[in-house]
């Protein structure tokens, strides 16, 4: 949904700048999209080092791009049955195959390791690093946001310097003062309607994956503790909304994706 509300975003202005008998083509002048973008870009970027930037391409791909979040219902069924077969079983832990390197690590962890503490510390420390690296983006972003619209309000005092040198003919001094402030409008417009959605959505998707994680190290400690199922499921229930808890058919992979690294 994110390129759709910047789209419908960005029509409503054009579409209000149409009803008020304004001229699309107007808004699109080259000098006043270049300081705002660039001037806003460099900015950004000079608060950040070459190695945290690298990973700002990779979050924006999977903002604009249709994804799915974690199967949060779906693995706690999975991890109900698992604990179960875990029971009369306890190789199983050691066999399970999964693609989320976060729950393999979690797995052997409890596997190998005899104190819930230190589970927990150190996966724990997993999901701090992991936000950690998610708010490189999603400040980069909040950051243009900030800057945008005073890079706006540069370039229009710089048209503005432009006409008033231009006072010997009055005829113009109407339309170049219009064009001066386009400047100004890109500035605001790129602020709200792309910038701080696509940042919004970067630390959404941030919280999500957090929670998803910390679910998954509630349901291994509690296993670890070889408590009933019963627990187990109400534990793990605790993170789902009401229209997902309830008996559910053990399903689903265990798995995962990080937003952005």
């Amino acid at each position: 949904m994110t390129p759709i509300g910047i789209l419908i975003s960005i029509v409503a202005v054009l579409g209000a700048l149409v009803m008020d008998h304004g001229s699309v083509t107007s808004l699109f002048k080259a000098s006043s999209v270049i300081l705002v973008v660039g001037g806003s870009m460099g900015a950004a970027m000079a608060g950040f080092t070459w190695a945290q930037l690298r990973a700002v391409p990779r979050a924006t791909r999977l903002v604009l791009k249709p994804r799915k979040g974690p199967d949060t219902r779906g693995t706690v069924d999975a991890l109900l049955a698992l604990a179960k077969e875990a029971r009369s079983n306890p190789l199983v832990l050691e066999e399970l195959a999964t693609d989320d390197p976060f729950m393999r690590k979690g797995i052997q962890l409890i596997v190998s390791t005899s104190d819930p503490e230190r589970v927990h510390e150190l996966l724990t420390a997993e999901i701090d690093g992991l936000r950690v690296r998610h708010q490189t983006s999603t400040k980069f972003f909040a950051d243009l946001a900030g800057y945008s619209p005073t890079f706006g309000i540069i370039g229009t005092v710089v048209g503005l310097i432009g006409v008033l040198s231009q006072l010997s003919s009055p005829g113009k001094l109407g339309p170049d003062i219009a064009s001066a402030f386009t400047a100004t409008l890109w500035g605001v417009m790129l602020a709200n309607a792309v910038w701080l959605p696509i940042s919004n959505k970067l630390r959404r998707l941030t919280d999500e994956e957090v929670t998803y994680r910390e679910m998954l190290v509630v349901g291994l400690l509690t296993m670890q503790l070889n408590a009933s199922t019963t627990e187990l499921r109400d534990r793990l229930e605790a993170f789902l909304s009401p229209s997902q808890r309830g008996d559910s058919p053990a399903s689903a992979p265990l798995g995962s994706s990080e937003v952005a690294a």
